[in-house]
């Protein structure tokens, strides 16, 4: 079995790195020879598409065993970049390098927090539940916690009921991230409408998840790593060269920062900086006054563009100001309540690019209070500090519960194997994490040094193309704020989750690279989507439909019941995120505070602590939910809560610090006033720590 499988990870390896290498030199040469930009995106799509779908037809499987867990043989190593290609998620790929340079070192808590969670995961939790064995995180808990005894009509098994709901809702945000994603860069990259680009990307989805669950998805996961890999390295390392740092970024960038420091704190004492910044100071007080004068200021607003465009429709003005205008009366907000979430958010962005560069450090710059020398004052720090602190804490305690990343755990042959595994994919892991700093940094320093100062009759023409892309929600705009004619950094805004798309033409990489880092990034977005899809459809399968309705159901019956409701729930899903619900950064941490919340308390009780017991995991579950979406509900602007209504300034994306706290309360307490658990439950405790040779 070792050698044939060494055998195939050869030939596999060798394979793709010898097509992969063959298909941007055809790509390259075709570019050269003019073929246009949008026939070069489609060859990336397609082509990959058509790999994924070969690698789908290849391990197409009926089988329950394989279809849920790979037929638990897939070895620690190939497991190890399966499950890195399924962490790298898009907020990873594309909106982390955008968050570090927006943010600086505030981005570095998703860094910090997923790694850390990994280290925790794989100590505490994967290696007893492939010693538990199943198919499920709801078999585990409901096998811990001793189900509920069955009515006539229904088995009531509350505790996999509300596993599998937890599973299915925390899935389902991460899941529209992703698909946001994949909307994101078809659209960016073949030019075509955005939710049409969503359904192009669930395609490439659907092909591997559909025809063979988890056996095909994990060989595709396993290309798609490589691909990613490859997409993100490749720009890096030419940055880097280009500013003499030698090809290896991760160790020789901090050379790099020390300059961009220096360079910051010159723009810091610019006269035409400091005018730059008063403007956005300026829009942003007349956007909050008008949001205080609602829904006054809304109807002036619009009465004020129609009489504009009316006027110029009088006087004949030329046909591109009319049509600006009427772009403007386009997307001017459609009610009262529309504008105040818009010029909310729009004076948020105001008043963070209003702050000097140094202090553009927060996650959150709607808390941002400066004091008259430009710096952040002391209860701004201390809640930055709160919220840097709590959002690693989320984020840390959020993966170890992740359902996608849990379950990979079930596909490997024994215990030790999984420990292995969770080795190789921190390796893999890092290779991109390491990385991820070291192109925020040089990307911003490339800016700083080719950009700013420079005429705005001269600027390169990526940033033409970057912003004429999307006229309704644009991703790049460089405006003369100051109508000097020199491009200061206070007149440039660049979208972060576009910035690694575009890093070729920053970098000033062949345009067939642009092709390549948009397949990576279409490749981080689809294989964790398929993770999360499986996640999601065999949860209401087997958890929700064979356990609880049908459980005489034969292997077929239950894998075409799977694939159908990957089907359902993949175009439900796909449906959420044409409607651009939030920024994928913002959806992938509320997935994880809720992942913190309802499953990770449950889960190490029912490995550490004989005493937990069923009634208490159903309250921890219900309370850490609860706490969680309220908390949400209560403070984004987006589900039409209110800055106002935080608790100690701490952020919805990191609701899952109060209701961890609320879960583990709940659980601890009512696991001591209610019976202990069956003596089959304490022994189930006992035999998960019993060393690893007494499980295999």
């Amino acid at each position: 079995m070792k050698a044939l499988n060494l055998a195939a990870l050869k030939r596999f390896f060798l394979f793709a790195a010898i097509g992969l290498l063959l298909f941007l030199l055809t790509l390259d040469t075709l570019a050269r020879e003019g073929m246009p930009r949008s026939w070069i995106g489609y060859f990336f799509l397609f082509g990959t598409t058509f790999a994924y779908a070969g690698i789908g037809l290849r391990h197409r499987s009926s089988n329950i065993e394989e279809f849920y867990v790979a037929g638990r043989r897939v070895p620690a190593f190939l497991n190890g970049m399966a499950t890195a290609a399924d962490w790298v998620s898009a907020a990873t790929f594309i909106s982390l390098t955008g968050g570090l340079f927006a943010t600086g070192f505030n981005g570095l808590a998703y860094v910090i927090g997923w790694t850390g969670g990994f280290c925790l995961l794989a100590l505490f939790i994967a290696p007893y539940l492939r010693k538990f064995g199943q198919f499920s995180i709801a078999d585990f808990l409901a096998a811990r916690y001793a189900c509920a005894p069955e009515t006539r009509w229904f088995r009531l098994d509350l505790i996999r009921l509300f596993a599998a709901s937890a599973t299915i809702l925390i899935s389902f945000i991460y899941v529209i991230a992703q698909i946001y994603a994949v909307g994101l860069i078809t659209s960016r990259f073949i030019g075509v409408d955005f939710t049409t680009g969503i359904f192009l990307g669930l395609a490439s989805i659907l092909v591997c998840s559909f025809l063979g669950g988890m056996r095909s998805v994990t060989w595709t996961q396993i290309l798609q790593y490589l691909i990613l890999l490859a997409a993100f390295l490749l720009p890096t390392m030419w940055l880097s060269i280009k500013h003499n740092q030698g090809p290896v970024p991760q160790l020789n960038y901090g050379k790099v920062l020390q300059h961009l420091s220096q360079q910051e704190a010159q723009l810091n004492t610019d006269a035409r900086e400091i005018g730059v910044r008063q403007m956005h100071a300026a829009h942003a007080a007349q956007l909050t006054l008008d949001v205080q004068n609602l829904p006054q200021s809304w109807q002036q607003g619009r009465s004020d563009l129609l009489a504009t465009l009316a006027q110029l429709r009088q006087s004949n003005a030329p046909l591109a100001s009319i049509r600006e205008q009427e772009l403007k009366l386009a997307n001017y907000p459609k009610s009262a309540q529309k504008a105040k979430l818009e010029w909310q958010r729009e004076a948020a962005s105001s008043l963070a690019r209003a702050a000097p560069v140094l202090a553009q450090v927060s996650v959150f710059p709607k808390d941002a209070a400066l004091q008259s020398n430009g710096e952040l004052d002391s209860s701004t720090r201390h809640s930055e500090r709160n919220n840097f602190l709590a959002l690693v804490a989320c984020l840390m305690l959020g993966t170890c519960a992740l359902p996608h990343i849990l379950i990979r755990s079930y596909t490997v042959p024994n215990v030790q194997a999984s420990r292995n595994s969770m080795f190789w994919t921190l390796f893999f892991i890092a290779l991109l994490y390491l990385s991820i700093p070291a192109l925020a940094v040089l990307i911003k320093f490339d800016l700083l040094q080719n950009l700013v100062g420079l005429p705005y009759n001269k600027l390169p023409s990526w940033v033409g193309y970057w912003s004429a892309l999307d006229r309704v929600h644009p991703v790049l705009q460089i405006t003369d704020i100051n109508h000097d004619g020199i491009v200061q950094w206070g007149e440039i805004w660049i979208d972060p989750d576009i910035l690694v798309l575009a890093s070729p033409e920053l970098a000033g990489l062949p345009s067939v690279f642009s092709g390549l880092i948009a397949v990576g990034a279409l490749a981080a977005a689809l294989s964790t989507a398929d993770g999360l899809l499986l996640a999601m459809s065999n949860s209401l399968s087997h958890d929700v439909y064979f356990h609880m309705l049908d459980r005489h159901a034969s292997e077929q019956k239950r894998v075409t019941i799977s694939k159908l409701l990957l089907l359902a729930v993949a175009f439900f899903a796909a449906y959420a995120a044409s409607l651009r619900p939030a920024d994928i950064l913002s959806l992938v941490g509320a997935a994880f505070s809720l992942a913190a919340a309802t499953l990770f308390p449950v889960l190490v009780a029912a490995i550490f602590w004989r005493r937990a017991n069923r009634a208490a995991a159903l309250c921890a579950m219900a309370t850490g939910a609860l706490v969680c979406l309220m908390y949400m509900l209560r403070c984004h602007p987006a589900l039409g809560g209110n800055v106002s209504g935080q608790w100690w300034h701490i952020a919805p994306i990191s609701a899952g610090i109060f209701a961890l706290p609320a879960a583990t309360l709940s659980l601890i307490v009512v696991s001591w006033l209610t019976p202990a658990p069956s003596p089959a439950c304490q022994q189930l405790v006992t035999y998960l720590r019993q060393p690893d040779e007494f499980a295999d």
